[in-house]
């Protein structure tokens, strides 16, 4: 083990006021003479390790809105009910956000690098589980395994990220991590169409193979394996982990779900393996897991608390709570990704059933919102030096706001695509300015050694984010379906109020 030396060529002082990160290795900044020597410099080989971890933060985030596309292949394929295919679309959400936190915290400990480089191993092998899948059990089991490897991937690369860099070096890191957040999301549509009308469903898992191959051979090589060496109180928080895990995986379940089970009361059932949630209940499954969460969650923040008075082991360190930067910042991330996931759940849909594109071209138009976050998430760190990257949050915010009021205004049925990818263009430069430099506010003052905990933290909020934005949309689009779509059946073309009630409950569906 050896200590690592502050870089001299980046200004500003680490994270955690000159708190220093351990990394093992058997040279400087952990890293073998042979390694180092390949990538030139210390100061090189980092952004080399940077590429490496955000082609492992690419392939879990495009796993979050690539099978979506595919779905329809899917259920085809294998000749799946609706209530598997809304598994194979849920499970990974629901596990991937139940471990964030978990697995943020055994990276602190056990290695960053040895966390993450396990996650993309169970990504891949996960990967190549769901595409020789040949029944939906098979593929849900393969879906919740990748969910494992994701919620290992993320929180390690992000806290790699905050121990490694320094100073302005920092910021552009950051400002990397955040557009690919962002805008691989936006992809996943696109990818996933090309993917399913060229080759077959089996391919949106096959490309993460290769992938993940170069990501681990890569990581080993570049990326230091950085760990806490803040003194860890005695035993392992097993409550924690359980607690944490139920209360985030039933909250995202229910957001997640709500529209298809009902808000309130059942409109389908629900079934888990031989038990069946009957459509016949007096309340919907949905509201009951929202519930069942929120209880778990307070049991785990009371449950950490107590861990932290009596000096014993905790998976969330509750005094990051008390920066203001990490506060507000993850109030203001899980906003940003609120927004962001309706509109990537809702676009998809309007672009082929309203102007009728075809899925490939509705996944064009959304990667140009991609393309704009990429965009600015690489150039942010410049004009942060110019306005403070607090301003650049605020620019990036209003200029989502700005693309998103400008779509509203000019969309119809006969909608030019051009038009809307432009409008799509400046909210994506909105949402790379804001993601950026929302991940290094949030993550700015807290200590290098307790990177892990606050990166998961920040990756949960993100995530619960993701699925409150899904369900929102979701819930907004089918109650006005169900409201203007039968009133504008009996006023345009006078359909029978029996007939039209069938046709907006098979549009909604």
């Amino acid at each position: 083990m050896t200590r690592r030396p502050a870089d001299p060529s980046s200004s500003g002082t680490p994270a955690g006021a000159g708190e220093v990160a351990s990394v093992d290795g058997s040279g400087p900044d952990g890293a073998s003479a042979g390694a180092a020597g390949a990538a030139g410099d210390p100061g090189r080989r980092r952004w080399i390790g940077l590429g490496f971890l955000a082609a492992g933060l690419s392939m879990i985030v495009l796993d979050g809105t690539i099978v979506g596309v595919a779905l329809p292949a899917i259920i085809a394929d294998l000749g799946m009910d609706l209530t598997s295919a809304q598994w194979v679309n849920s499970i990974y959400a629901v596990v991937f956000a139940a471990l964030l936190l978990s697995f943020g915290r055994l990276g602190d400990r056990q290695g960053r690098r040895t966390v993450f480089g396990i996650g993309v191993v169970v990504f891949v092998v996960a990967s190549v589980l769901a595409a020789l899948a040949q029944g939906a059990d098979a593929l849900i089991a393969a879906r919740a395994l990748q969910g494992i490897g994701g919620a290992m991937v993320l929180p390690a690369s992000l806290s790699t990220v905050n121990a490694i860099f320094r100073g302005r070096d920092r910021a552009a890191a950051f400002g990397v991590w955040g557009a690919v957040m962002a805008g691989m999301a936006a992809v996943g549509p696109l990818l996933g169409g090309w993917l399913t009308t060229t080759f077959d469903w089996r391919w949106i898992f096959i490309v993460n193979v290769p992938i993940g191959v170069v990501v681990v051979l890569g990581a080993l090589r570049f990326v230091d394996n950085t760990r806490s060496h803040e003194p860890a109180g005695p035993g392992v928080d097993v409550d924690g982990l359980l607690t944490s895990a139920l209360g985030f995986g039933l909250l995202v379940f229910g957001l997640i779900e709500g529209s298809a089970l009902g808000w309130w009361r059942p409109i389908a059932p629900l079934q888990i393996g031989g038990w069946t949630w009957s459509a016949d209940a007096p309340i919907s499954a949905a509201p009951v897991a929202i519930a069942l969460g929120v209880f778990f969650l307070v049991l785990f923040v009371l449950w950490e608390r107590h861990r932290a008075h009596s000096g014993r082991s905790a998976i969330l360190d509750l005094r990051l709570f008390a920066l203001p930067t990490f506060s507000w910042g993850n109030l203001t991330a899980m906003s940003v990704a609120v927004g962001e996931f309706a509109l990537v759940f809702v676009l998809p849909l309007y672009l082929v059933n309203v102007l009728g594109l075809s899925i490939l071209g509705a996944g064009v138009v959304l990667a140009v919102m991609a393309a704009g976050a990429f965009m600015s998430g690489a150039m942010a760190r410049h004009l942060a030096a110019r306005i403070e990257p607090r301003g650049v949050v605020v620019l990036g915010l209003s200029l989502e706001v700005l693309g998103v009021a400008a779509l509203v205004f000019v969309l119809g049925p006969a909608t030019s695509p051009a038009l809307f990818a432009a409008c799509l263009a400046v909210y994506g430069v909105g949402l790379g300015l804001a993601s950026a430099q929302l991940t290094s506010l949030v993550l700015a003052d807290v200590p290098t050694d307790r990177s892990g905990s606050g990166s998961a933290t920040q990756s949960t909020v993100r995530q619960v984010g993701s699925a409150l934005g899904t369900a929102v949309s979701g819930s907004v689009l089918a109650a006005r379906l169900g409201t203007d779509l039968a009133a504008r059946l009996d006023e345009v073309a006078g359909v029978p109020a029996q007939v039209a009630q069938q046709l907006v409950r098979a549009t909604t569906d």
